[in-house]
């Protein structure tokens, strides 16, 4: 059995010039995945369900739960030195380290601490989504929003950490899709899904069809080709749709098809944010053999201006994508951008 941390020192040797900060790096994010993790699964049992009192910056009230993975995640980050600067959901202006080590990191981290919190409760998956970005801004000194504020194709790295029946932690530094399971018996993560690949020939669609009335015409029409009865192309395709990103994701990424969080008529940018849930998915999906979009352009390709911008998202099979983008252009260029 190969651990997280073997495999992370194994695929060092092929990045030239190598530190080993980086490698730390991820391993830092593995130890902080492996706390929340520990409060989650005893959730139940403790005074850590329920809502914080306060609001992220997009208006949506805080699970305490979102808070304690916030703070765990930005604690690990912060004592691991690698990283000068985080982009989180939970907190609206950038989180910088007023300290040498920190200021002389050379990577910075967006993440949603935890995505789908509002499924807590009710005992469903739920995960953390992180993207790792080389810092553009001199070191010796804090790092700064342009150093977030980059497409995903220079991304260092990206991953999600899954709390399920099983707690995994899958991740890419563009050399394919790896995913390693927690053994709560000895506290490591093992390498169990090597080189993950998306099926091309998924039969699932994710989307919350309670918006449908709101949707573009091209979504809706896509949303009619899957539910059409054609043997020959495996339909009427299976909808399944958990309402956290990383669960919803993970699924597609194993099984084959397609998440779809389009805008609409209410949201025209949909309600994902573009850095640290879009992109760090879109990355994966990539490096696996899928596609990811906005219905018109690949989400790897687009520059984030601001920390908090939202993105809709057709994410997972590439010939499902490609079906889901021929629709919106057909039917819904007005939502082209």
């Amino acid at each position: 059995m190969k651990t997280l941390i073997e495999f992370i020192n194994e695929e060092q040797i092929h990045f030239s010039g190598a530190t080993g900060e980086f490698s730390r790096l991820l391993n830092d994010i593995g130890i902080a995945a492996k706390i929340v993790n520990r409060e989650i699964n005893k959730a139940g049992l403790g005074d850590i369900l329920g809502y914080e009192g306060t609001q992220n910056i997009q208006g949506e009230d805080q699970k305490k739960l979102d808070v304690y993975a916030n703070e765990e995640f930005i604690k690990a980050l912060r004592n691991g030195g690698q990283c000068c600067a985080i982009a989180s959901e939970e907190n609206d202006e950038l989180i910088t380290f007023d300290n040498k080590m920190s200021n002389n990191g050379n990577y910075v981290v967006a993440m949603d601490p935890l995505d789908g919190s509002s499924n807590i409760e009710v005992n469903v998956s739920i995960g953390t989504i992180f993207s790792i970005y080389k810092r553009r801004s001199k070191p010796a000194q804090p790092g700064t929003e342009e150093d977030l504020l980059q497409p995903g194709t220079e991304l260092a790295a990206a991953g999600y950490v899954i709390y399920g029946s099983s707690t995994m932690l899958i991740y890419s530094t563009g050399k394919g899709v790896n995913g390693f399971t927690l053994d709560p018996s000895v506290g490591l993560f093992i390498l169990s899904h090597p080189d993950m690949k998306i099926p091309d020939g998924g039969s699932i669609y994710s989307i919350n069809e309670a918006n449908y009335i709101y949707f573009p015409e091209g979504v809706k029409e896509y949303v009619r080709y899957c539910q059409e009865d054609d043997p020959k192309t495996n339909r009427p395709y299976t909808t399944r749709y958990i309402g956290s990103l990383v669960a919803d994701f993970h699924r597609n990424l194993i099984r084959g098809g397609i998440y779809l969080y389009p805008g609409t008529k209410k949201n025209t940018n949909g309600k994902l944010r573009l850095l640290y849930e879009c992109i760090p998915v879109a990355f994966l999906a990539q490096q696996a053999g899928g596609k990811a979009t906005d219905g018109f352009r690949r989400i790897m390709d687009i520059k984030p201006e601001h920390l908090h911008q939202r993105s809709p998202l057709f994410i997972g099979s590439k010939h499902m994508v490609e079906k889901a983008e021929y629709f919106m252009n057909y039917f819904s260029k007005e939502f082209k951008n």
